[in-house]
């Protein structure tokens, strides 16, 4: 592997869907923290793997610890849908996977992290890593999952058909 290669930091994440009536609908969490507090930013649930981590298994991990449902870690694999891998604005590579289920946003329980805030000040706090979670069908998720991330909603569009 060459230094580039081994420098980019790589996330894989779960993109969470049901279907209603009115079209499926996705699950998106909100960062926690300061920074975050008011923009109306969302993600996938997703985080950091390492080489000899598989993704699909740090995928599932991630999903439960920012949501606090084993929901991913009880189904099986082949419920999966592959959605391929970004490139996020800031160079991180993202691969993620869809799956069907449910969900109450309302129980969601996120690990915590620390984080240096004020920025430059060299206070820590802790935060978690997600402050909420919401439903959206897929026009509202496009207006408000992070940038590059648009790619998932679209490739679990086709997948739906």
């Amino acid at each position: 592997m060459d230094l580039a290669s081994s420098m980019t930091k790589r996330s894989a994440g779960i993109l969470l869907y049901r279907r209603t009536p009115s079209g499926p609908e996705v699950f998106l969490i909100h960062p926690g923290g300061p920074f975050w507090a008011r923009k109306d930013k969302w993600s996938i649930p997703k985080g950091e793997y390492h080489d000899g981590e598989l993704p699909l298994e740090a995928a599932r991990r991630e999903f439960q610890e920012e949501t606090g449902s084993r929901l991913a870690l009880d189904l099986p694999a082949e419920k999966f849908t592959p959605l391929g891998v970004i490139r996020q604005p800031a160079g991180k590579e993202v691969t993620a996977w869809a799956v069907e289920g449910d969900f109450d946003a309302a129980t969601l329980v996120s690990n915590t992290c620390l984080v240096e805030w004020p920025p430059r000040s060299g206070r820590q706090i802790e935060i978690p890593e997600a402050d909420r979670g919401a439903w959206f069908d897929l026009a509202a998720a496009r207006k408000r999952i992070f940038s590059g991330q648009e790619a998932f909603l679209d490739r679990l569009a086709e997948s739906l058909g």
